[in-house]
């Protein structure tokens, strides 16, 4: 018989305008001094100012700590953690991108460990080593829909000294409260939309496709699956369409709901991208999603056929992988990597470190260092 452990997310409120609840979801988990953590670029904008405000208007010592880069390091986390302790904070309001979550949610674990961050990352049973005394609570404020960080357990944060990116892992970095507000991602320009929706994809997608055992999840996959092909075009049309930034949102969570089942190799090849070259996540991934496709076709040919069917596609694998690329011409994603800056004398780096990324170990196809370099290879050609 088949064994399984299952594990679902957290408390979440969604809808426009419901940032205006944070004071409130701050009490909620007793924050009285919380930290607002996010990036420099959001640091200025209208929406980090509301969020301040409606805080310190109701009496919460609001602090603001926006030191975070694209693709996280170290450091940031390290910052994250000095500030929070030297200010005596009681609590984190993660609110960004999903590179902002991951540093949020890793310095509200971090707060008051004797460990080191490397020695959490996601190996065997590392997490035990945490003090879960000594972790803060989180409210999780996404302000773009892809990566679905908030629904998740782990930070992906890169090692400076050995330039790769490591998952952070401890079932308590689940934020506590999510706050689902479509309002805070209108106007996100149309690319970043396109590629942080082609990241939510792509969590739906690898998750769909894992070997694992885990239907609740696949079930939510598919949805989620659905939802990016109805929505995403018109998010990326009109910034301002909550009806499609409301459904992205959503897309958003359930992948990262969903990749508990396991995500695959196109997040193998997509890490050391980010962490070597500093490549925007969801964007690599969405270039190499066709390669990895037909890469596992052999192992995934019928449920591809499957899902067509149920997204109304012609309904085969040609149909549904038709559609990705039709997609990815439609909201202007490139064809190659060789367009983002990778060249072919960066493969016998990245090929390795993708090899043995964790990612790589839920591809449906096993996947080596001479796979990934041929997979690195096409990517960098035309279609």
């Amino acid at each position: 018989m088949i064994e399984a452990n299952w594990n679902y997310p957290t408390d979440i409120r969604f809808g426009a305008g419901r940032l205006r609840e944070l004071p409130n979801l701050c009490r909620q988990l007793g924050m009285k001094h919380p930290l607002l953590v996010t990036d420099h670029n959001l640091a200025s904008r209208t929406l980090i100012e509301n969020a301040l405000t409606y805080c310190r208007e109701a009496s919460l010592g609001c602090g603001l700590f926006s030191q975070v880069q694209g693709n996280p390091v170290g450091r940031n986390v390290e910052e994250g953690v000095r500030v929070l302790n030297e200010h005596s904070h009681d609590g984190v309001i993660a609110m960004g991108g999903g590179s902002t979550l991951d540093a949020g949610k890793a310095i509200a674990f971090m707060a008051g460990q004797e460990r080191a961050l490397w020695d959490f990352e996601d190996r065997e049973d590392w997490y035990m080593r945490a003090d879960e005394d000594a972790m803060l609570p989180v409210v999780a404020v996404p302000t773009t829909a892809g990566t679905g960080s908030e629904v998740g357990r782990a930070s992906v944060i890169i090692d400076e000294r050995e330039h790769v990116k490591k998952i952070i892992f401890h079932p308590r970095m689940l934020p506590q409260i999510v706050i689902l507000d479509p309002e805070l991602t209108l106007g996100l320009p149309a690319d970043i939309t396109a590629w942080v929706g082609m990241d939510a994809l792509s969590h739906n997608l690898e998750a769909f496709c894992s070997p694992l055992f885990h239907p609740l999840a696949h079930g939510i996959a598919i949805e989620g699956i659905r939802l990016v092909k109805d929505w995403l075009p018109r998010a990326v049309a009109d910034g301002n369409d909550i009806e499609a930034r409301a459904h992205m949102l959503v897309a958003s969570t359930m992948g990262a709901t969903a990749f508990q089942k396991g995500l695959g190799a196109m997040h193998a090849l997509s890490h050391p991208v980010g962490a070597v070259l500093d490549g925007h996540h969801g964007l690599t991934n969405a270039i190499v999603m066709p390669y990895v496709l037909t890469f596992n076709r052999k192992s995934i040919d019928g449920s591809i056929a499957e899902l067509a069917r149920y997204l109304s596609l012609n309904d085969s694998f040609d149909g549904f992988y038709d559609w990705v690329v039709e997609l990815r011409e439609l909201i202007k994603i490139p064809e190659t990597l060789s367009d983002i800056g990778v060249q072919a004398t960066h493969i016998e780096r990245l090929a390795p470190m993708a090899a043995k990324d964790p990612s790589a170990a839920t591809n449906p196809r096993a996947m080596n260092i001479d796979d990934a370099a041929a997979l690195y290879r096409q990517a960098l050609g035309n279609l």
